[in-house]
């Protein structure tokens, strides 16, 4: 019984999840919605089953508040520079692009890296190329890309390596 179990529904949580969202999703609740949700809660982990996952690998978490205390400072140093540069004259702005090399592999590590990019005003990453080897990102005030990617690479590339062998 327990194995048929686990062939219609292989994450039950995921299937009451997609259940409810279902039905709250709904502007009203009917037999046809009911029966909506019903299919998309047995289909969606049958497809969620076959997707090739790659498990978050955690090392140690020490890095883990000395890169907030620096993410929280980044982003109100930021706060501040693009402020300066979105209230000065438009001359002032040098934006650009630069592909990154990256020394992650991880890929939950380099999620986090191109989160906190993002997170920080005037940074924003685009894209990972194909082979997770470099990651596209645009700064709002690219004078030195060298230097940002030193920046990014130090700041918070490292702390990550850490926590995500």
């Amino acid at each position: 019984m327990r194995v048929r179990f686990r062939g219609i529904f292989p994450s039950l949580p995921l299937s009451l999840t997609v259940f409810i969202f279902g039905l709250l999703l709904a502007d009203e609740i009917t037999s046809g919605q009911i029966a909506l949700a019903l299919l998309l809660a047995l289909l969606i982990p049958q497809v969620a089953r076959r997707l090739d996952r790659e498990f978050a690998r955690v090392a140690t978490l020490r890095p883990l508040p000395k890169l907030v205390l620096v993410m929280l400072y980044d982003i109100v140093r930021s706060n501040i520079q693009v402020a300066k540069l979105v209230l000065g004259p438009q001359s002032a702005i040098r934006s650009g692009w630069v592909w990154m090399p990256l020394d992650l592999t991880n890929i939950h590590g380099i999620t986090a890296l191109a989160s906190l990019i993002t997170l920080t005003p005037g940074t924003i990453s685009a894209e990972l190329s194909d082979d997770r080897r470099y990651l596209l990102i645009h700064a709002l005030n690219l004078t030195d890309p060298e230097a940002l990617i030193d920046e990014i690479k130090t700041r918070y590339e490292a702390p990550l390596k850490e926590i995500f062998p």
